[in-house]
């Protein structure tokens, strides 16, 4: 997990060695060591950062739905990585950021191979950016395509006292 392009969602500077979801409390899942994956999920998942913009998935059995093909939930949340990494690139150890809104274009879908997801960043301001993705297969097909918002917001340390966070930050002026 070295030089994770999102590792400065735990508070490390890039170049810094990003934790599990779980560091600290002893349950990191081993597929996210093994695949440098950032978090639990994205472990689970197995998604691997090729750069902050780009995130690729091998399909495997547990990533096929009932209906024999690669579950929405898997591109999905391979988009939303994707495009969270790609703009966690562009902020400053200050700036935390959450999804508003993902709107997705199913295409095509895959039952083996890998599949890599490429995020580009649009727009963005102080509070706001816009992001746009495409899944394609290995081979070159168009699988998914993707719009998203995402709002910054100052980094906050308050907690309620029991380790969680007060709540969600207050909204950018």
């Amino acid at each position: 997990m070295e030089n994770h392009p999102a590792s400065r969602e735990h508070g490390e500077e890039p170049g810094e060695r990003a934790p599990t979801a779980a560091a600290g409390r002893g349950d990191a899942s081993d597929a996210g060591r093994r695949t440098g994956a950032f978090d639990g999920v994205s472990g689970f998942i197995g998604m691997r950062w090729q750069d902050p913009q780009t995130v690729t998935l091998q399909i495997r059995p547990e990533l096929i739905n009932a209906g024999g093909m690669l579950s929405g939930v898997a591109t999905f949340a391979l988009v939303d990585y994707c495009m969270g990494s790609t703009l966690w690139a562009q902020t400053t150890g200050e700036e935390r950021i959450a999804t508003i809104n993902i709107s997705i274009n199913y295409v095509q879908t895959a039952t083996e191979g890998e599949i890599v997801c490429r995020s580009t960043l649009d727009r963005r301001n102080r509070s706001a950016a816009v992001m746009r993705s495409e899944v394609r297969h290995e081979d070159g097909r168009l699988l998914v395509t993707a719009i998203g918002s995402y709002t910054i917001f100052p980094r906050r340390d308050r907690t309620t006292g029991d380790g969680f966070p007060a709540g969600p930050p207050a909204p950018a002026p």
